[in-house]
């Protein structure tokens, strides 16, 4: 009876920590029929390995997540994206289990204690000093920074991982943590050198240029770069300024969509807020209102944002944009005044760059490779059935032609009955004897 007792307390305490988890506002809420659709597509039998029509998943997405199902979802999204992917990124960690993790000592302890009070300091899962929520978010930190040495902790992984925690256990949640970092390519912006980021913010700057010109200028004569502002977004992922339940959709597009849809939101959000960008006229009120005004968005405005980020596509000019930054860096270092021991430097850093780069893209084009064996090996086998098919159907009607046949002589037999009765007797005549 008392293990009974343990039971159902422990089972209360689950249920009271989900609904203590999921304490913010929804900003599309599901509608009955779209519930449903998640709901089918989670329970499908052997899920893990069918490939869902995505079309499908981005029409459900679209009309909503339903908040109770949500982490269930990211995971389901993440079995999709190796299920389409599936030649795994050579930059994948070591397989080693969480609870080993957990065991270990790390050098980023002191470091990721002081951010955990700066992590949802108002959230009620997060609010107690070394509660329940701050003890799981430091051991998700914690198992990471001993998995990948090289990113260890860096400062915004604790958001991450917070809106991880907030809709799936701890051991979930770190192994969600891993698929963002290793398998969406998120890790690359959190190394020490921080070029991506650099990069990154680039990359914005010129979407900014080609979208929206006048918001462009009116930054640059302030000389506001997006780093000023745009940092944040994406190293916390939206998750340290917005809304909770803004960023929860920001996350629903991330694990359909990939990482692009960071830059997607942050056009978005700027974009829609121009008019009123636009009528600050120094550097601080600029930062101010981008920073602090702007995350406050209304329910509608959110909505529209989301909206919009799904009808973006912005891949190519991402692309471009990166071989863009990397010409310019070599064209500043040929340009600039630099001693011999400057420049080497510089170049090194660029080349170590470049290098990282050019592994980032092969291993893309060996995934695509990979990718296109796995298809050629699916068209020769559907060759192969096809003809199977084609030789099965030609002997089906070879049948049915004989048994088209065997029926009409059938029919032509019982239109004359009176060929199969037998000839009668006939009885000699008696003779006169």
């Amino acid at each position: 009876m008392e293990k009974e007792n343990q039971k159902l307390q422990a089972s209360e305490n689950d249920l009271l920590n989900k609904r203590l988890k999921l304490d913010y506002e929804e900003i599309t809420p599901c509608l009955k029929e779209v519930t449903t659709v998640w709901e089918k597509m989670l329970s499908t039998p052997g899920r893990s390995k069918i490939k869902f029509d995505m079309e499908k998943m981005h029409s459900a997405v679209g009309q909503g997540v339903p908040r109770h199902h949500r982490g269930e979802i990211w995971k389901f999204l993440a079995e999709q994206f190796h299920l389409k992917h599936q030649f795994p990124s050579k930059q994948q960690p070591k397989d080693v289990p969480y609870k080993e993790l957990l065991k270990q000592l790390t050098s980023q302890q002191h470091a990721i204690l002081i951010d955990l009070g700066r992590t949802f300091p108002t959230h009620p899962y997060f609010s107690a000093q070394l509660g329940a929520g701050q003890l799981s978010l430091y051991n998700i930190l914690k198992a990471y920074s001993l998995l990948d040495q090289e990113v260890g902790y860096c400062q915004g992984l604790s958001f991450v991982a917070g809106i991880l925690l907030l809709h799936m256990s701890e051991e979930e949640a770190f192994k969600m943590l891993k698929f963002l970092m290793f398998d969406m390519g998120l890790r690359k912006q959190y190394r020490p050198d921080m070029i991506i980021l650099q990069i990154q913010m680039y990359q914005l700057s010129r979407l900014l240029h080609d979208y929206h010109r006048d918001l462009y200028n009116h930054l640059e004569e302030h000389e506001i770069g997006p780093s000023l502002y745009a940092a944040p977004w994406f190293l916390t992922m939206f998750a340290s300024q917005f809304p909770l339940g803004f960023v929860a959709r920001v996350f629903d597009m991330i694990f359909l969509q990939g990482t692009e849809v960071i830059f997607k939101v942050a056009l978005s959000l700027l974009g829609s807020h121009k008019p009123l960008i636009l009528q600050h006229e120094n550097l601080e009120t600029i930062v101010d209102f981008i920073k602090n005004t702007l995350p406050n968005l209304g329910l509608v405005q959110m909505e529209k944002t989301i909206n919009q980020v799904f009808e973006m596509d912005i891949a190519k000019q991402l692309q471009a944009y990166e071989v863009e930054y990397h010409v310019l860096q070599e064209e500043l270092i040929d340009s600039s005044p630099l001693s011999d021991n400057q420049r080497m430097d510089k170049l090194e850093k660029t080349n170590s760059s470049l290098r990282k780069q050019n592994l980032d893209l092969l291993e893309q084009l060996q995934l695509a490779n990979g990718r296109i064996q796995s298809l050629e090996a699916t068209i020769e086998k559907l060759l192969s059935s096809e003809s199977k098919l084609k030789q099965a159907m030609l002997t089906l009607e070879l049948e049915r032609s004989a048994l088209l046949q065997m029926v009409e002589e059938l029919r032509r037999v019982s239109a004359s009955p009176s060929d199969l009765r037998e000839p009668e007797c006939t009885q000699p005549e008696p003779t006169g004897d």
